[in-house]
């Protein structure tokens, strides 16, 4: 890795947005809008990614998506380690272990060794069951899991240069996520879990490059994840959701390995009139996919979490906590806390009285009372004995909200009523962590050393973040994952 990219002289990326507009299709008028939008988007969006992804060179990527890729994988392997030890990985190694082949792969943080399918599986759950990971702003998708677990399997098996692997780990990024935009917000409205329907394309693309696929092996990897594509809001608050990137990056692995082999699939799975974005999404833009297409990086728009829940209850929690240190509060000072927020915090977040404490991650009413006690809210605040707490049970029944489509996705009003009458109001624009307040490569550490310690000692630790740092100057990255196995 050159002083460019070294820990002591990162530099602060950019992104370009894309802008284009979508174009509805509504259940009364479907097929004909369907057949208006096939004339005018370009037909052939799936071979443009290949194309791209194939005859894409590393001297073409530039500083600030290289920058921004060494911090999402270093934040993803924290997040590994910090979910390495969770219930939901105990239970899902306990369940197909004994299925596993040739141990050729590493589940980050712990003893055992699987197969590489079975590693990729497990590391994608792990580095999301905290739901501290990485999140796309655009498209809610959290970049990292699908594509880093899908190809740190295959680099553990096939001696794979940093380089190489943070290549690769860029185009499986602007895979995925330039594939969400093309249908988001309605694929996400309809009730997919965009992390795993889009992964998967993400894993694909990322492990076709490494394997070397020529550009219609490339095409029928997009389509067999196209197939494979999966997950549901539905099984948010259960180890169904950390599930769905840890498939993703399965199945993305296994859609580049069948290609390999010339396994066919649709020449055309993203864009054909029966293929996954008509299918999965009332909406289409394929401008999205290929606009600007080796131009503009959507990794540089990856932003990292610093409270261990879903990114729309951040400004909450910001507020909250502010109110909190700057009024040095107590739970028995308060008579109610009012939330203004916009519709989809309510939507998705709206549980009054989670059971556990993957429930509660999912509740912002919990997740405000706990913000105000505690003045934190990492993995420890969303434990089953967390969420069974009696102060923090009697705070959050205190907690209201309102839905107000005028407030943003971004911001959040917060107002405390204190027993006195007096009301202490914060608005949050934007919450701590997001691209307009980004973590500093000092917060990440921290952050990885936090949840890294439930797995490993110190000194190992120290250690593998060294090396993290220095990832692209790694002759095997194989060696990041193996010095991650409990001494």
């Amino acid at each position: 890795m050159t002083d460019s990219y070294s820990r002591r002289s990162f530099i602060k990326a950019s992104s370009i947005a894309l802008g284009s507009t979508a174009i509805p299709v509504t259940a009364n008028v479907a097929s004909a809008a369907t057949e208006k939008a096939l004339a005018s988007n370009p037909p052939d969006a799936t071979r443009q990614l290949a194309h791209y992804v194939v005859n894409s060179r590393w001297s073409d990527i530039p500083d600030s998506a290289r920058y921004e890729a060494i911090r999402s994988v270093f934040n993803w392997i924290g997040c590994c380690l910090g979910g390495a030890r969770h219930v939901t990985t105990d239970r899902a190694i306990a369940a197909l272990a004994e299925f596993s082949g040739k141990p050729e792969a590493s589940v980050l943080g712990r003893p055992e060794r699987l197969d590489i399918m079975h590693a990729a599986l497990l590391n994608g759950i792990t580095s999301h069951v905290l739901d501290y990971d990485d999140t796309h702003l655009a498209t809610i998708i959290h970049p990292a899991g699908p594509v880093a677990s899908a190809i740190l399997a295959l680099a553990e098996r096939n001696h794979i240069s940093g380089e190489d692997f943070m290549h690769a780990f860029i185009l499986g990024v602007e895979v995925e996520c330039r594939i969400g935009k093309a249908v988001y917000p309605s694929h996400y409205e309809r009730g997919f879990h965009i992390t795993g329907t889009a992964g998967v394309f993400g894993g694909a693309a990322a492990a076709g490059k490494l394997l070397g696929l020529n550009e219609q092996q490339m095409v029928w990897a997009l389509g067999i994840a196209a197939t494979q594509s999966a997950g549901l809001k539905e099984m948010f608050g259960t180890m169904c959701k950390a599930f769905h990137p840890g498939s993703a990056g399965q199945n993305g692995l296994k859609a580049a390995l069948l290609a390999a082999k010339d396994f066919t699939s649709s020449n055309g799975a993203i864009e054909a009139k029966e293929g996954f974005a008509f299918t999965y999404s009332d909406e289409q833009d394929f401008s999205q996919i290929t606009d600007n297409l080796g131009e503009t990086f959507e990794v540089t728009s990856n932003t990292y979490k610093p409270f261990a829940c879903g990114i729309v209850t951040h400004p909450i929690i910001d507020g909250c906590i502010q109110l909190r240190n700057e009024h040095k509060l107590t739970s028995d000072m308060i008579s109610r806390v009012s939330l203004r927020v916009n519709p989809l915090v309510i939507k998705l977040t709206g549980k009054k009285a989670p059971q556990t404490g993957l429930e509660a991650k999912f509740s912002i009413f919990y997740i405000s009372a706990a913000s105000i006690i505690q003045g934190v809210a990492g993995p420890n605040q969303f434990t089953d004995a967390a969420v069974r707490d009696a102060e923090t049970i009697a705070l959050r029944d205190k907690v209201e909200a309102t839905s107000d489509e005028n407030v943003s996705e971004e911001e959040a009003f917060v107002a405390i009523r204190l027993n006195d009458g007096t009301v202490l109001s914060k608005h949050i624009e934007h919450a701590i962590g997001s691209k307009e307040r980004p973590m500093t490569a000092e917060s990440l550490e921290k952050k990885f050393r936090d949840q890294a310690m439930s797995a490993l000692p110190e000194r190992q630790i120290d250690d593998i973040m060294a090396m993290c740092w220095e990832f692209e100057s790694l002759d095997d990255v194989g060696d990041i994952a193996r010095a991650t196995a409990p001494a």
